[in-house]
């Protein structure tokens, strides 16, 4: 049963930017201008600063910060983005359940923890329309459970309006690769490198899989022209 299948995260980003660059141009030359790479913090951002860079295309990060359930913190059953936008897992059931108030001070709560945690990684909490009528490229450096990229695939769809989603992770469990692929747009993409059965963890792929901390981020986000407010 094969384990390892990338040295680091630089070695799955090359390979992930390989099968981005022959979709990105598979029809017509594609205006760099147009391609927005968009990585989840924090082992994202290494991946999608490699993307960016052999595609030369623009960078930037989503943070989503996920709703726990009541009587249990560590169980998602949602998950809030920066504007406030929040997305409710119902496959869980416990959604019925719980209270439209529970719900709403979770979502402030989780805002403002978001709104901090992009001022310290790239300056502003603001995202205009920055990702309108663009081709987003969403990235992390794998799914586990997929809440996270979930959310924020939902986000892009549903309140971005951008021109096209390519979601590009390295590995992935089969099932929520699926669950991913019932909510984006027959013109959307999603590149998964190897789906292994079983999964585990996105960490068994990886022979380097060491903890990216906040001032790597920052220094990432810095080249491409990001100063944190708080720092360094």
């Amino acid at each position: 049963m094969q384990s390892v299948l990338f040295h680091d995260r630089a070695d799955a980003a090359i390979s992930l930017a390989e099968r981005l660059l022959l979709i990105v141009h598979k029809n017509n030359q594609v205006d760099s201008d147009s391609l927005v790479v968009l990585a989840i913090p924090r082992g994202g951002v290494v991946i999608g600063d490699v993307i960016a860079t052999k595609l030369n295309a623009k960078f930037d990060i989503i943070v989503s910060r996920k709703i726990g359930a009541p009587y249990n913190q560590e169980f998602a059953i949602g998950a809030v983005m920066p504007d406030g936008t929040y997305f409710l897992n119902d496959d869980s059931g416990l959604t019925l359940d719980v209270p439209t108030s529970y719900i709403d001070n979770q979502v402030n709560v989780k805002v403002k923890e978001i709104e901090h945690r992009l001022l310290n990684f790239r300056g502003s909490g603001e995202y205009g329309d920055k990702l309108k009528g663009k081709i987003v490229i969403l990235v992390d450096d794998g799914i586990a459970t997929g809440a996270t990229i979930l959310s924020a695939a939902k986000w892009i769809r549903e309140k971005q309006d951008c021109q096209k989603l390519i979601i590009a992770v390295p590995v992935g469990p089969r099932d929520t690769v699926d669950k991913i692929r019932e909510i984006i747009e027959d013109t959307d993409d999603i590149i998964v490198l190897y789906s292994p059965d079983p999964f585990i963890s996105v960490g068994r792929f990886y022979r380097n899989f060491e903890q990216i901390g906040d001032d790597e981020v920052k220094g990432i986000m810095k080249r491409h022209g990001y100063i944190s407010k708080f720092q360094i």
